[in-house]
């Protein structure tokens, strides 16, 4: 029984691949890229059919698995991009966090490691908001959150940067 539905699978396979494969190349960007679709679709497709015998899969339900993992992997490659233009962003002004003439200030040195010691959320919101001169509106857009989650995160920042401050202040000037 195995060894019958191997073969139907090898046959269905030489007969249809090529229009597998011509299908997968508009949903990818290069032919290696466009054969792993197609060899996503028909894992998928394998499991599921596993079930119904084991059997090859109807066409028109390849084409449709196909399309599918398409539009999955163009929606995990946008969020992936944007993930890492933002770290991108975060790391390309690493060393300018604060204006240059002040950068070699005691305080503006302890800001930035304040800074740089908060969650990635609140970080991420500080720096667009700040150093990026974005309205909560855009971060929002950035960030795929509410533009009243970027102003609470942003919000909850300062009041971490301030106490963190307060703290320094108390340490180096005593409690006056």
């Amino acid at each position: 029984m195995k060894g019958e539905s191997a073969s139907e699978w090898k046959k269905w396979l030489s007969e249809n691949g090529h229009r597998l494969l011509l299908f997968a190349r508009g949903w990818a960007p290069c032919r290696e890229d466009a054969e792993d679709l197609v060899q996503e679709a028909i894992v998928r497709l394998w499991n599921i059919q596993k079930e119904k015998g084991g059997g090859p899969p109807d066409v028109p339900l390849v084409f449709s698995t196909i399309r599918f993992c398409g539009l999955n992997r163009h929606r995990s490659d946008k969020r992936r991009r944007k993930r890492e233009e933002s770290i991108i962003y975060l790391n390309d002004f690493e060393d300018v966090w604060l204006d240059p003439a002040v950068e070699e200030d005691e305080e503006a040195v302890l800001l930035r490691r304040a800074v740089q010691g908060l969650s990635d959320k609140l970080r991420e919101v500080v720096t667009m908001k700040i150093w990026g001169g974005l309205t909560f509106a855009q971060i929002s857009e950035t960030l795929a959150i509410s533009p009243n989650t970027a102003a609470s995160r942003y919000r909850y920042a300062l009041e971490q940067l301030a106490g963190e401050m307060q703290q320094v202040k108390e340490e180096r000037y005593g409690n006056a």
